[in-house]
């Protein structure tokens, strides 16, 4: 038998429901794997094991006084897998975002003895689910690039990625079935991929951002991490401002895809293996089925980049300008430069930054088109890097400028053992279809994770 820490979030949720396990039994083992892994790993910011077991025990007891009861929930006549249950599970929720009575630290000294009243609005829709909090997953700084102390499971001498660097490995690695990221940048779809997981962000409004450090209020938005597509499509069901925006189980394609391969204007940052892996993925898409399109995005788009950092930049210089009043010291020199650039940007220019992404918007909506299911391209430039560097986001940037759903799958190992990935991007609204999408496309590359891989699953 393996252990429980290596169940998916739905196979968990769905045997706690059942009986077969309760959910001390899966917390039990999560810690377990936490104290064999953390030291090497340190992908926690906070954790309390006893707390986390208190936790697990209410939700077995409030589980057992449902059984007694009896229901008249008509969502108790579906089948279980369907009706997204999870309670009694244990989540990872990275250390920017608010959780009651639990510090929030947000990568930073000057956020050291944070504690907050209140938890953030998705953590509260987390907490309707009946899942719980296991503990603060490590963020970079202030959720932007400088690294933190986390390591990438199948390597620690690489980076998980950032920002959200704790939640992606803590899930690579089994201690927790899942968790929650960020992305202003490419802080779920990197680290996924250098993690060899599913990070999956629904696109801008879909999920809350109130409660969680404001960075760029134009991009913030919050996404999810998991080890397999089905998992990251519940836990952002719940996470959702409102019910049924993404359904707790993707619904089977029809036909195989048309999808769009494109490049970016950033191709020339793709490693080798990474180019590599682009064009096998396509191969093997093909092979089964799909229509690739290989396409080169309107001329516009090579200013994307530009564009993206200038609004980022401008709003994160003017929500952090009286912290760093009183703190700059306590703030590393590459946030603090890259604020100052900020804070250099003048109005006019971030006006012309915001009329600019509308225009690339409004752009990428027809170059997909109604007869495409999305486009397909790289989520990073390579296997990762070495820890001291979060590695590149430029492969994300452009997606996270115009707004819509993305989703990062793992895909195969380059010539280092370390996970190489596909990213897929879907239209404005459809995070749904694209949930779909990258279902099938995940079944075409039968990605083994590390606990699948034999020296991890003893």
């Amino acid at each position: 038998m393996i252990p429980l820490c290596h169940l998916g979030l739905r196979e968990a949720a769905v045997r706690i429901f059942r009986g077969e396990i309760s959910s001390e039994a899966l917390t039990r083992s999560c810690l377990d794997r936490i104290a064999e892994r953390e030291t090497d790993i340190l992908a926690w910011a906070w954790i309390d094991p006893e707390r986390a077991l208190n936790r697990a025990r209410a939700a077995d007891r409030a589980h057992a006084l449902r059984l007694q009861a009896g229901s008249d929930d008509p969502v108790d006549a579906l089948p279980v897998a369907e009706r997204g249950v999870l309670a009694g599970v244990p989540i990872g929720v990275k250390d920017v975002i608010d959780t009651v009575g639990i510090p929030t630290r947000m990568g930073s000294p000057v956020y050291q003895n944070w504690v907050p009243e209140r938890s953030a609005e998705l953590v509260d829709s987390l907490a309707a689910s009946g899942a719980f909090v296991m503990g603060k997953t490590v963020t970079t700084e202030f959720a932007f690039m400088v690294p933190n102390k986390t390591r990438n499971p199948w390597n620690p001498s690489r980076t998980p990625g950032g920002s959200s660097s704790g939640s992606a490995a803590a899930v690579a690695a089994g201690m927790v079935p899942a968790a929650i990221g960020t992305q202003t940048n490419g802080s779920v779809i990197r680290p996924a991929a250098f993690c060899g997981v599913v990070g999956f962000k629904p696109g801008m409004g879909t999920i809350s951002t109130v409660g969680m450090l404001p960075f760029s209020p134009t991009f913030d938005q919050p996404g999810v991490f998991a080890r397999d597509v089905s998992d990251a499509a519940l836990l952002a069901s719940w996470l959702t401002r409102s019910d049924g925006v993404i359904a707790h189980l993707p619904v089977p394609l029809r036909a195989a895809p048309t999808l769009a391969a494109v490049r970016s204007p950033v191709w020339d940052k793709a490693q080798p293996e990474q180019r590599e892996r682009f064009a096998t993925d396509i191969a093997i898409l093909r092979r089964a089925g799909a229509t690739i399109q290989e396409r080169e995005l309107p001329p516009d788009f090579a200013d994307a980049h530009r564009i993206h950092r200038a609004i980022m930049l401008y709003e994160a210089a003017r929500i952090s300008a009286r912290a760093r009043e009183k703190n700059r010291d306590s703030i590393s020199d590459f946030l603090n430069r890259a604020l100052d650039e900020g804070a250099a940007t003048s109005d006019a220019d971030y006006a012309a930054a915001m009329r600019a992404r509308a225009g690339l918007i409004g752009q990428l909506a027809a170059f997909i088109g109604d007869g495409c299911a999305g486009i397909i391209t790289p989520p990073a430039a390579g296997e990762a890097p070495g820890i001291e560097t979060t590695g590149d986001p430029a492969f994300c940037s452009l997606w996270t400028l115009c707004g819509g759903p993305c989703i990062s799958l793992p895909t195969g190992l380059g010539p280092n053992g370390m996970p190489l990935g596909l990213q897929l991007i879907g239209r404005d609204g459809e995070a749904n279809y694209l949930l779909a999408v990258a279902a099938w496309c995940e079944v075409q590359f039968a990605f083994e994770g590390l606990l699948s891989r034999t020296s991890e699953a003893r």
